[in-house]
């Protein structure tokens, strides 16, 4: 069995138990009683569960308190995984390290709930990229968030993009403008001034950001 696939089991059985413990007792179950109930023996990887059912919509909870949790739909909503191809950064453009490359593999991604996805986006069109650096404060993007992305090499005033600076092998993450004879990459950020770019050097769209993803507390990717 995948790991994909036994995840999915044990977040179905975590709804199950979860629904007909509360229907039998008024109360939900604490953690350690879910983890008896699937077989497992660690709490933290019980609540990896729970987040991933918050994530989903299915129920919610309040950290907090002991058996806070409310189950708000007995089925799970269709999730998306989208790739994380590497960094990008929300700041001054500098050149992007190999070490950033490596850092990210072919199995690290995200997981969105078909319910928040984009309507007109499609999850196998996109891509997501982690934000180093807080240029983009203003626009709610902060250092380790996540942006998810539409391929596109074309750009409207005031779309929020990232962008690759071929003669300088450097990339940012900016609100783009066109200004007569030249490019304007604006930060949302007001200590932070904008960068022109003459239209007579090179300056490539590799994306449109669609949504955001806030990383309250980084953490690590699914893989």
């Amino acid at each position: 069995m995948t790991r994909d696939r036994e995840m999915e089991e044990r977040l179905h059985r975590i709804l199950e138990f979860l629904s007909s413990f509360q229907e039998k007792s008024g109360y939900s179950p604490s953690i350690r009683e879910i983890g008896d109930k699937i077989g497992v023996k660690s709490t933290s990887l019980v609540d990896f569960y729970l987040e991933k059912l918050e994530a989903r919509g299915a129920i919610v909870r309040d950290k907090h308190i002991s058996r806070s949790i409310r189950v708000l739909s007995n089925s799970l909503k269709e999730v998306f995984r989208i790739p994380v191809l590497g960094r990008i950064v929300a700041g001054e453009p500098i050149p992007v390290p190999g070490s950033d490359l490596d850092y990210f593999n072919s199995e690290d991604s995200v997981e969105i709930a078909s319910s928040i996805l984009p309507s007109r986006e499609r999850a196998e069109d996109l891509f997501a990229l982690q934000v180093q650096g807080n240029s983009m404060v203003d626009a709610m993007v902060n250092d380790g968030d996540i942006v998810i992305m539409k391929p596109t090499r074309i750009a409207e005033n005031g779309d929020m993009v990232a962008v690759w600076l071929p003669d300088r092998d450097e990339t940012t993450l900016k609100y783009f403008y066109k200004e007569g004879d030249r490019y304007r990459l604006q930060p949302a950020n007001p200590t932070m001034a904008p960068i022109f770019i003459e239209r007579s050097r090179p300056l490539e769209i590799m994306g449109k950001v669609v949504m955001v993803l806030r990383q309250v507390h980084p953490a690590p990717l699914a893989a």
